[in-house]
């Protein structure tokens, strides 16, 4: 998943403390300070949770391909698999903030292993199940048992909040760094599922994805040293309340939802379309593009110096993300190349990173301290939301009104998520300042 709040977890509104980034070989002139993401990495112990970060984000673009193919061919019913993928993301969006908040109360590595463990077996008993011909009940709780897997991404965030807090210029590399991991996560993950299945067994993707999930929290939990302490029920944070209550965070979920329905709409249209032109084996390459575009330019946008109000970047981020959707839409309607298609979708890509690292910043500092992974898990909530409602407005959109036209439906969730970023205004506003220069 301020001053007024300063209870942010990435700022501080006294004088800032010493560059934690910084490093006796960091001299003005030498690499480190030149390259962002060498100064990020120079952080004791940063290298160490990421890898072990990367090992188990990797298996949160496998599951759902995962269990869709194992399901589909055991079973013969897509829609059985789907209903089966649908529960499983509405136990997760019930589930993962309550994860997310004894995360922050109890700390990560205590209750991260074991919700982990248990969402393994909940991956292991839906193998099995399918693998011996369980009734189709069994399905649904097997999958629904795995809402317990916590937020990585959102973890991995938090430590960085916990590093560098006090640079806001470090803080923004990292949130760049981390989308940009997101999507490579999720461009390589169903490409490696699909290998594993098709290549293997049925159910080697959601095998290898368990295995990889509980490696990489095993790997993440055990660097206590870089781990944010743990608030209690009894201090301050816990006396803030939840992070609904915080002030703009609701409008900002709201954002987020439909944010969340570009990306579903987008890779449901994609796919249709593909297959209207007789290449649907190309879909997932023609969305890869798409991940590709967001990562690199997730990358760039981490190490370019943010200037100006945070808000103010949000607007243009969101304005851009409208912008850029459209793109797909005139290709497809005005060439029908699915090639062009991809181009266009490289291009809207790179509006997706820059849009969700200024909205994730912003969760950060509007979220009472000690609550930082709650408050990313509902953002990340959010998102899982909107793609869900994405994905059925442009089913129904594909089915009744062609995949050409498909396309108009992100383009509407975009222009609504910036509708929305306007009609909010800005909630850093009134914080004496701390929140919305967004400089170094």
């Amino acid at each position: 998943m301020p001053q007024a709040p300063s209870d942010s977890p990435d700022i501080s509104t006294t004088a800032p403390a010493a560059d934690p980034m910084a490093s006796p070989a960091a001299a003005p002139g030498l690499g480190p300070r030149r390259n962002p993401y060498a100064r990020l990495f120079a952080v004791p112990g940063a290298t160490a949770f990421t890898v072990g970060n990367l090992i188990a984000r990797l298996p949160m673009g496998m599951f759902s391909v995962s269990a869709v193919t194992m399901i589909a061919g055991s079973r013969g019913s897509y829609a059985l698999a789907g209903a089966v993928t649908a529960t499983g993301l509405a136990a997760t969006a019930v589930v993962a903030p309550w994860t997310a908040r004894l995360v922050d109360r109890h700390g990560q590595a205590r209750v991260a292993v074991p919700a982990t463990a248990f969402a393994v077996l909940g991956s292991l008993s839906l193998l099995l199940c399918v693998r011996y011909g369980a009734p189709d009940w069994t399905l649904f709780a097997s999958y629904a048992a795995t809402a317990t897997v916590p937020n990585t991404g959102g973890m991995s965030r938090a430590r960085w909040a916990h590093l560098l807090k006090g640079d806001t210029r470090a803080l923004h590399t990292a949130n760049s760094f981390e989308q940009a991991a997101d999507e490579l996560c999720f461009m390589l993950g169903p490409v490696l599922a699909a290998f594993l299945c098709g290549a293997f067994f049925p159910e080697a993707g959601t095998l290898v994805a368990a295995v990889l999930l509980l490696t990489g929290v095993l790997l993440f939990a055990a660097q206590g040293a870089t781990e944010p302490p743990p608030h209690a029920r009894t201090d301050a944070a816990s006396k803030t309340g939840s992070p609904l209550r915080a002030r703009g965070v609701p409008a900002l979920l709201v954002v987020f939802l439909a944010t969340g329905a570009v990306f579903g709409a987008m890779e449901v249209v994609t796919i249709a379309y593909a297959d209207e032109q007789g290449h649907k084996a190309a879909a997932g390459v023609v969305l890869a593009l798409q991940a590709a575009g967001s990562c690199a330019a997730g990358l760039v946008f981490g190490a370019v110096r943010p200037r100006g109000p945070l808000h103010r970047r949000r607007l243009l981020c969101a304005a851009a993300m409208a912008a850029l959707m459209c793109l797909p839409l005139l290709a497809a309607t005005a060439t029908g190349s699915l090639v062009v298609l991809a181009g266009a979708l490289l291009c809207a890509g790179m509006a997706t990173a820059p849009t969700m690292v200024t909205s994730m910043t912003l969760v950060q500092r509007l979220t009472p301290e000690g609550r930082t992974n709650e408050g990313m898990t509902l953002a990340v909530t959010g998102l899982l939301g909107g793609i869900a409602c994405g994905a059925a407005a442009s089913g129904w959109t594909v089915e009744h009104l062609g995949a050409t036209t498909g396309y108009a439906v992100p383009v509407a969730a975009a222009c609504c998520a910036l509708l929305l970023t306007v009609l909010g205004g800005d909630p850093t506003r009134g914080t004496g300042g701390a929140v919305s220069t967004g400089r170094a």
